[in-house]
């Protein structure tokens, strides 16, 4: 039986200035089918949908529903034709309930009633296998939560063209099965659904064909059951590219960082970091998994001095052997305790030795000689800025999750962003252009940023060059502990196997590598330790060469914190 086509795209193009967002694009979406749409970062995905919900309007090019002509010129008129789209940023009124938010915007004759809102949502999650309850608060719910709110106010609306953008990135693999459970239901129901993702194996596992864009253009249109990882890769780059993380063995590991027993408040006061303790080891990488808002920014932030802490420790070990220097009385007490917990394992495995009651010197036995180490090879980050931080002699490097906000600077060139980090350098104020611009110049080749050139203004790069610009300014500054945050969120399959390499690179380099990431498959292949956060506590530490996705998606929901392991074990 031949498939009816419910959306048609006829040589759409769009542009933003002398950017070509999209050029005569052709796209079919058929009746009761999953389609998903697969493209590097700035080939035009999101602008393309963009246009189906009405937010853009095409400068080119005609859309058809079900044969006819239309025009979509704002998210009115996509809702008139039934088209809905979901962004990975919820929409949502956190003070209201579910059914509130749903029904928000709909206009009926005389007063809402919510009891017949409240039913009439039940009766669609029933429908599609969604559990929800339509009374609950926006602000009580899990992500996953708020998501069935998002979809479930389109299906009320009566889309039968569901848009949804980058579906999966916060879920649990036990939540993303579920959504897919879902979302086959509708398309039993003659539902067409459009997804826009960069995971390749979800891809493969639920959608019925696959487009592929690059650099604006429609490459191909394929049958999902006829292609495979690496063919639908080539598509989107243009040329072979290897899927393999090649995770090599901790480069001698010892204590690089250790948190002890740490808390942090957020403004209101809540606590968002409760009583976490782990260490981090030079030459690993060490995952950190959780559902988005578990208190993984507020951890690395802490860490990197920008969050404020309630109490515990944040101890930096920096030991240089074979460099004769003095520990002071004053850490005494602290160095035993360290010692005790196994905090200097790594010089040859001679045990540490203290001399007289009240000697200011702890002596510790390498080889056949006698080492000293000076207090200021262990120091306590507590309470410092990122500045002092920096001028304690530290490289510790942050990558944060907001690029634009955090990292860099949107209206400055790329040369200026390298900058921010060697600008008090200068004298009587001048700074040196000259050693930013050659790096910025060095990390445009090494990484492939696609940019007109080192001072065009990072705001303009697509995402992923972005985040090029920000890993490569961080890498360079040489650090002992490197801390990234989501740094393939929203990047295409080659950018992000860059990353990867990069962050590996400086894991062989001798390097502590803290990665925050949500794809599980990704963290179970890249990471040697994960470490799972729930609600800002500790839940387990893992083994990622042993461990499952199953056992790291349950430890992302457990609660019971009778049973957390140590992460120091």
């Amino acid at each position: 039986m031949e498939k009816k086509i419910a959306l048609s795209m006829r040589g759409i193009t769009k542009r933003f200035g002398s950017v070509v967002a999209n050029h005569h694009v052709d796209l079919d979406v058929y009746q009761g089918e999953i389609l998903s749409v697969l493209g590097e970062n700035g080939c035009g995905k999101t602008t393309l949908m963009n246009m189906l919900a009405g937010i853009y309007y095409p400068d080119e090019g005609k859309i058809y529903k079900e044969g006819e002509e239309v025009v979509i010129r704002s998210p009115k008129d996509a809702f008139d034709l039934k088209i809905g789209m979901i962004h990975q940023h919820f929409k949502l009124v956190d003070l209201f309930t579910a059914a509130e938010n749903i029904v928000l915007g709909i206009r009926e004759e005389g007063k809402y009633n919510l009891k017949s809102v409240n039913d009439r949502v039940s009766q669609i999650a029933a429908k599609y296998g969604f559990h929800i309850d339509p009374q609950k608060k926006i602000y009580d719910m899990s992500v996953s939560e708020k998501q069935t709110v998002e979809i479930i106010k389109m299906l009320y609306r009566g889309a039968d063209i569901l848009i949804l953008d980058e579906p999966t990135a916060v879920l649990t693999p036990q939540e993303i099965d579920k959504l897919f459970e879902v979302l086959r239901a509708m398309k039993a129901d003659g539902k067409s659904i459009i997804i826009i993702t960069h995971k390749l194996h979800e891809v493969l596992s639920v959608s019925d064909r696959v487009a592929i864009l690059r650099k604006g253009e429609h490459i191909a249109t394929v049958n999902t059951a006829e292609t495979n990882e690496s063919a639908l890769t080539e598509m989107m780059v243009g040329k072979k590219v290897s899927l393999n993380i090649d995770r090599t063995d901790p480069v001698d590991p010892s204590p690089r960082l250790q948190i002890k027993n740490l808390n942090c408040l957020n403004a209101e006061g809540l606590p968002v970091v409760k009583d976490v303790s782990f260490t981090v080891n030079s030459g690993e990488i060490l995952g950190i998994a959780g559902i988005a808002g578990s208190g993984q920014r507020e951890l690395l932030e802490a860490i990197a001095g920008m969050q404020p802490i309630d109490s515990g420790e944040i101890i930096f070990i920096n030991p240089k052997k074979g460099r004769p220097v003095t520990f002071y009385h004053k850490s005494l007490k602290r160095v035993k305790q360290l010692a005790a917990e196994g905090a200097f394992h790594g010089w040859n495995g001679k045990p540490v030795t203290f001399e007289g009651a009240n000697n200011s010197v702890i002596r510790y036995l390498v080889g056949s000689g006698e080492v000293l180490f000076n207090e200021d090879e262990i120091i306590d980050l507590r309470g410092r800025t990122p500045l002092e931080i920096r001028e304690l002699g530290i490289r510790l490097s942050f990558v944060p999750e907001d690029r634009l906000g955090m990292g860099l600077v949107g209206s400055m060139g790329i040369t200026d962003n390298m900058m921010l980090r060697s600008y008090r350098k200068g004298h009587a104020g001048f700074v040196d252009r000259r050693q930013p611009r050659k790096l910025a110049e060095e990390i445009i080749r090494e990484l492939e940023v696609n940019t007109p050139g080192v001072n065009t203004p990072v705001r303009r790069l697509s995402g992923g060059n972005v985040q090029k610009v920000l890993l490569g300014r961080e890498i360079a500054f040489a650090p002992k502990v490197l801390m990234a945050a989501y740094p393939v969120r929203g990047l295409d399959i080659n950018s992000s196997y860059t990353i990867y390499n990069l962050l590996n690179k400086q894991k062989q380099n001798g390097v502590a590598v803290i990665f925050v990431g949500e794809d599980l498959d990704v963290l179970l292949a890249l990471c040697d330790r994960i470490l799972v956060i729930n609600s800002g506590a500790i839940t387990g530490v893992v083994d990622a060469r042993s461990t499952t996705k199953e056992e790291v998606g349950l430890l992302m929901t457990k609660t019971d914190t009778a049973e957390r392991k140590e992460a120091a074990q």
